[in-house]
């Protein structure tokens, strides 16, 4: 057997037969990859009031919130390429434009327009993005 094939039957046995193996030894005794189930599980549901209750909240929290204040939740995602306050780096800076120049250019980018070289890039992050979110986002920008 040649060096080249008893690299790849080798790598070939690491790569799936490790996973395999560690799967099965994880020594988690459940279906469940946190471990957390029966009392657990019951008295997690007791503290939080469970999946629906924190949904509730959060839609409720949600529905109190401000544009800004959700504009500043979902403009985490714009900070690596735009900066912490729109001053830009990879990407333009945003601070200092209208709401509407902000939101002109999300719907473009969101349309699949081509708006300069970087445009690749903000299709798929404006993709996504409803008209509320594009509002909530341009009402924040405005604010740095």
């Amino acid at each position: 057997m040649s060096k080249e094939n008893l690299g790849l039957v080798l790598f070939a046995c690491f790569a799936f037969g490790f996973p395999l193996w560690a799967m099965q030894n994880n020594d988690l005794s459940t279906d469940s990859i946190h471990g957390c189930t029966g009392e657990c599980y019951q008295q997690w549901k007791q503290d939080t009031g469970g999946v629906v209750a924190l949904t509730v909240a959060k839609a409720a929290a949600d529905a109190a919130a401000s544009p800004v204040e959700l504009g500043e939740q979902a403009y985490t995602g714009c900070i690596a390429c735009h900066g912490a306050k729109g001053e830009g780096g990879v990407g333009p800076a945003l601070a200092g434009q209208s709401v509407n120049d902000i939101a002109a250019k999300l719907i473009q980018y969101r349309n699949g327009e081509t708006r300069g070289s970087q445009s690749g890039l903000m299709w798929g992050q404006a993709a996504s993005l409803d008209d509320a979110a594009i509002d909530n986002l341009a009402a924040y920008i405005q604010t740095l």
